[in-house]
């Protein structure tokens, strides 16, 4: 079973949008790590297609349908919203930070515990216990 890249990785210079989009083919190949399949379209992918104004299933047909990543931010935007390089910049900073001293903070220290990584003090956001979770980090 596959781990999707790293909720850090850019699409058009928008964090998380390329790890949903594994996790979508993944999940149509069979490949996806059961460890995610519950959250599917929801919690972060839920909040990147709200930001670009799309609903999942329709991105995750889309992303069936083939086609390369870049390809499939363009069809969002054309279904969608096409954020300015500011809201992209605010989306990313977001992001990156989630679970830093947030309403996340709480499942992130609970997540770290579950994963053994209380002593991992290098582990401030959900985007690093995700990376540390599945081997990157």
């Amino acid at each position: 079973m596959t781990y999707p890249r790293s909720p850090k990785d850019t699409v058009g210079g928008i964090v998380y949008f390329g790890r949903m989009i594994d996790k979508i083919r993944l999940m149509a190949s069979g490949e996806l790590h059961p460890e995610l399949h519950a959250n599917l379209g929801k919690g972060f992918d839920e909040r990147i297609t709200d930001f670009l104004g799309v609903g999942y299933e329709a991105v995750a047909s889309r992303v069936r349908e083939g086609g390369v990543d870049d390809e499939i931010l363009e069809w969002c935007f054309q279904q969608g919203v096409r954020p300015t390089e500011e809201q992209i910049e605010v989306w990313n900073g977001f992001m990156v930070k989630r679970g830093w001293r947030d309403v996340l903070s709480e499942t992130l220290v609970r997540r770290k515990k579950e994963s053994g990584f209380t002593d991992r003090d290098d582990i401030q956001t959900m985007f690093e216990y995700i990376d540390a979770d599945e081997g990157r980090l």
